[in-house]
């Protein structure tokens, strides 16, 4: 596709239709391929989950979508708050599950701690941490670096080894499949099945966590770019609260946004470059939208290849060693 102009407006979309188009699927796959009567949704208070509800209740009513609120001991006070609000908003019935003591149990938070004192011997109680990505946005391979914040607010930052950030991630992974695990408790009490809140931009470049956030059996707005995804929320008239709330990872002590711990740009940006490299669009075009120089925007291009080639285990189907011809699917 060419233009001369790439601007945000490439996204605009008819949200009716769209609304209509997704309502109408979640029903036939219910009825068709899922046999389901209903629906489960992790209700993390944030755009994607909080829009994945409001499109289930428009497709089936409050009565068929169960929420869950899954805090951790990490999780921020206002995920809780605006989870609760979407719930009586939407009128569906819901449940909080705290996962801490499972995550506790399970070995989450000590074995997070363990790779965090490899690399900061004096992280103890009371301080907190989150891992942010560095290079791709500078023609580089990217790495991670660890930031770690002192109970008296000193901040310090170092790069990761590979061994340490792997166990991170590793540890940090518990708590979507924990939660994942309680969806899917509540989806076979009920004979729900269970809604997968990945946007475009979040299922083309892998982040998500394999059986834990990705797993699921609609995923509503996976073909949705996230800046789609906010004009929805703001159509379907959620709360103001949840339509403004600024994109994070919810998943490290300190605050943690998506672009410092995946992406290479804001959302809004990385939507716009997504989009143009899927439409074949000249760096050029890519470089006067985000008024950079070419070759910084050759980098996004570069990044967002990369990012599809090493995640492409996150959509793998498992192997078989030969084809079981009776299973069609």
């Amino acid at each position: 596709m060419t233009t001369q102009n790439l601007t945000s407006n490439v996204l605009d979309f008819d949200m009716d239709a769209e609304i209509d188009k997704v309502s109408e699927r979640i029903r036939q796959s219910l009825r068709s391929d899922l046999h389901r009567r209903g629906l489960v949704i992790a209700m993390s208070g944030g755009i994607d989950s909080s829009v994945c509800a409001a499109l289930s209740v428009k497709a089936l009513g409050p009565k068929k979508v169960f929420g869950l609120l899954l805090p951790e001991q990490d999780s921020s006070s206002n995920s809780l708050k605006r989870g609760k609000l979407l719930a009586e908003h939407l009128g569906i019935e819901y449940l909080v599950h705290d996962i801490a003591p499972a995550l506790e149990a399970i070995g989450c938070y000590k074995w997070r701690d363990e790779a965090i004192k490899t690399t900061f011997p004096e992280y103890s109680d009371g301080w907190k941490n989150k891992i942010i990505i560095s290079g791709g946005t500078k023609g580089q391979i990217n790495h991670f670096n660890l930031v770690v914040q002192s109970p008296d607010g000193e901040t310090s930052e170092k790069r990761l080894n590979l061994k340490e950030y792997l166990q991170i991630v590793a540890a940090t992974n518990y708590k979507q499949r924990i939660r994942k695990t309680v969806e899917y408790f509540h989806a076979d009490r009920l004979n729900y099945a269970v809604v997968g809140t990945p946007n475009r931009l979040e299922y083309d470049q892998g982040f998500f966590v394999k059986n834990g956030d990705g797993s699921a059996d609609v995923k509503p707005i996976a073909h949705l770019y996230k800046s789609q995804v906010y004009a929805l929320s703001r159509h379907l008239g959620l709360p103001d609260d949840i339509c403004n709330a600024i994109p994070t990872t919810d998943t490290y002590s300190l605050p943690q946004g998506q672009d410092e711990f995946y992406f290479a740009l804001p959302y809004n940006k990385m939507d716009v470059a997504l989009w143009a490299l899927n439409h074949n669009m000249p760096v050029s075009e890519l470089a006067n939208f985000l008024e950079c120089n070419e070759e910084q925007a050759q980098w996004i291009y570069d990044d967002i290849k990369a990012k599809r080639k090493a995640t492409y285990y996150m959509h793998a189907k498992p192997v078989l060693i030969e084809p079981v011809s009776e299973i069609n699917i």
